[in-house]
């Protein structure tokens, strides 16, 4: 079962995955052990039991990346625990939660798959070399879970079979991601600053802002995703056809010459 979190427009909903306590712990860079103390301590709730297992959700997700956030800054868990007190009797957890939901949430509706390294070869025409899994786990474009890999972009992944199936190699497009993820990761770092600069440091730095100004901050979070989105859009398809025009665009104009010159090969 999944859940739908509010946004800008009715006809659209982010889908929220739900999780086992091993996903839980990687998502967290946590441990299942720690986990369960969090749990017995009460510091995090316990999970929704569906026959023996465990389905952890969202408000757990975003309880326990808080709790991290906290021990980070040095607070110890019977500091966390009486924080946890207070919100919840003045009801701000809520509202906190809400908004460390809106933004640690993934900004994306697409759910993650898993493939297996024959089925890999398969997809691939068998050009996946082991140089190119070492690239594509460095960049998490595959991540090692036993014997199968996650795929948390299962369209990144097609489109790169289609590609390979064209003729590019696997390597060299690699090398491409990587240089458009540090691109992209210092775009978005500059725009999220924004965000924080002109929204959340009036607060002060470190400072919480108002319980009654959280779901108003929390909203402003999740409409700004699809604004993002409404403004980078634009520009990869301007940067795109500008990169169209000057690396295909002398190809085809000597082409279509070449045709005029000899009108037997039309």
């Amino acid at each position: 079962m999944t859940k739908a979190a509010p946004d800008a427009d009715d006809n659209e909903a982010i889908v929220h995955p739900e999780f086992s306590i091993d996903e839980l712990a990687r998502k967290t860079g946590s441990t299942v052990r720690n986990i369960r103390a969090y749990q017995d301590r009460g510091l995090l709730p316990p999970p929704e039991r569906r026959g023996r297992k465990g389905i952890y959700n969202d408000a757990h997700l975003s309880r326990l990346r808080i709790i991290n956030r906290l021990l980070e800054r040095g607070y110890t868990l019977s500091n966390i625990g009486e924080l946890i007190e207070s919100w919840e009797r003045g009801n701000d957890i809520g509202s906190l939660l809400g908004l460390e939901t809106a933004v640690a949430s993934p900004w994306s509706d697409e759910l993650p798959d898993y493939v297996t390294m024959p089925q890999l070869l398969k997809m691939f025409r068998g050009n996946f070399s082991r140089r190119a899994l070492s690239k594509a786990i460095e960049l998490d474009v595959l991540r090692p879970e036993g014997m199968r890999f996650r795929v948390p972009s299962p369209r990144m992944l097609r489109a790169g079979a289609e590609l390979v199936g064209a003729g590019i190699p696997l390597e060299d497009m690699l090398d491409v991601v990587s240089h458009l993820r540090a691109n992209v990761e210092q775009a978005s770092d500059a725009m999220v600053r924004l965000v924080a600069r002109h929204v959340f440091d009036q607060y002060g730095e470190g400072q919480l802002p108002p319980s009654n100004e959280l779901p108003e901050l929390a909203d402003l979070v999740w409409r700004l995703r699809p604004l993002v989105e409404m403004a980078v859009l634009p520009e990869v398809a301007r940067a795109m056809s500008k990169a169209a025009d000057q690396h295909l665009g002398d190809r085809l104009a000597m082409i279509m010459e070449h045709l005029h010159d000899d009108p037997e090969r039309v």
